[in-house]
């Protein structure tokens, strides 16, 4: 068994059945290829490296093999390499190209084929089989109008740009995760195409002092499970998030908030199709801040005025919001009875009821309660995430 087998679907069968090529171009960026090759893989793609000559001098062909189980085409032959990997729909499912410099990506808007990489490129474009790009260059390089006229051209034949990442100096090349994500948005239906989706997740942290808060034990897991697949089906996402511990994604647009009043000034920024609102926010905070930090040695009260509720203002501002109720120790009937009081006291969409003792687990105990249904839709935070998008499809 070849290497690459020992972690095929080691993580979901999502692209099992899908044939990936992998264009690599002569960026230093292409000494990224391994871990994404591997982690196409681990979802259950079938990847099939192409490299250029000048990758080759980056990246070993022993080296792609072991990372995909398939030797990689350096050179078209009388084989016919770029008519049996990208010339037929029966073939490769998406030619991915990763990275790509900016002579490989004005080459192809140009029609030039004189790469194993372009000639690739060209196929797929006429064969009408779907191309990502992942450019990997010089800022300077990516702000030249030539380069950004081509970039307009491919995207007006459909090709799908995936990043870059500037930061001032450098257009690097799309972190793993986010050509992982684009890979599964590209290739699964799109069922949120076209809807814009404002997820709002973490906790508040309410100041004592300017070391104390209080806040809660929300980790935001739920939250960016939902961000990523929305993203993954199609949706344009935003995540604004309060205080967590979850890895947040570099491909969806975030914005950050720390106390329920900051997130109620954010409020009238909301003109989304869908809001969810998986947050947990706090019902009190101190009326006043202390300056600096309280001494340890010293005792101190707290008095607590409420904070406002944000779900009336956040329905005030979108028809479709879905909010979350959070319980411990109550029975299904009891834990339903409190979901359905609160879908119906602000007119919400549904309401997912969720027990609190499994926070920060990877799975969730959940109810989706809805005016004449609750649904159980327990499972991985990824399953849930599913089963709430799903219903929200169906909003009418």
């Amino acid at each position: 068994m070849h290497p690459s087998q020992e972690i095929y679907c080691e993580k979901s069968t999502r692209l099992r059945g899908k044939t990936i090529v992998m264009g690599i171009t002569g960026s230093i960026a292409a000494t990224e290829c391994f871990a994404t090759i591997r982690e196409l893989i681990r979802h259950g793609a079938d990847v099939r490296p192409v490299l250029t000559q000048a990758a080759s001098r980056l990246v070993t062909e022993d080296a792609l093999e072991f990372a995909s189980g398939h030797r990689p085409v350096t050179e078209l032959t009388g084989r016919t390499e770029h008519i049996d990997l990208v010339g037929s729909s029966l073939s490769a499912d998406l030619f991915l190209i990763y990275p790509a410099t900016a002579n490989t990506i004005s080459k192809i808007a140009c029609g030039i084929d004189d790469t194993t990489v372009t000639s690739m490129a060209t196929v797929a474009l006429g064969e009408g089989i779907p191309v990502a790009i992942a450019p990997a260059m010089h800022e300077s390089m990516y702000r030249n109008p030539a380069v950004r006229e081509n970039m307009d051209r491919l995207r007006s034949w459909g090709v799908q740009f995936i990043g870059p990442r500037t930061d001032g100096v450098r257009a690097k090349v799309s972190s793993r995760d986010e050509v992982v994500a684009w890979t599964f948005r590209m290739l699964s239906r799109n069922y949120l195409s076209g809807k814009r989706l404002l997820i709002i997740g973490g906790r508040s942290e309410e100041p004592i002092d300017s070391m104390r808060i209080i806040t809660n034990r929300s980790t935001g897991m739920m939250a960016v499970a939902l961000a990523k697949c929305a993203f993954e089906r199609g949706a344009d996402v935003e995540l604004w998030m309060g205080g967590c511990s979850a890895e947040l994604p570099d491909y969806i647009r975030t914005r950050r908030f720390a106390t329920v009043s900051d997130l109620v000034t954010m409020v009238e920024g909301i003109d989304h199709d869908i809001v969810l609102v998986p947050a947990a926010l706090a019902d009190f905070a101190p009326n006043s801040v202390a300056e600096g930090k309280i001494p340890s040695d010293s005792g101190f009260g707290l008095d607590l005025d409420p904070v406002p509720k944000v779900l009336p203002l956040i329905r005030s501002r979108c028809d479709r919001v879905i909010g979350f109720k959070a319980e411990s120790g109550l029975t299904r009937e009891a834990l339903v009875d409190r979901a359905r009081s609160r879908l119906d006291k602000y007119g919400l969409s549904a309401v997912v009821a969720n027990d609190i003792d499994v926070v920060g687990m990877k799975s969730s105990s959940a109810i989706l309660v809805t005016a004449d249904d609750a649904k159980d839709i327990s499972g991985t935070k990824a399953e849930v995430s599913d089963a709430i998008l799903d219903f929200c499809v169906s909003i009418p």
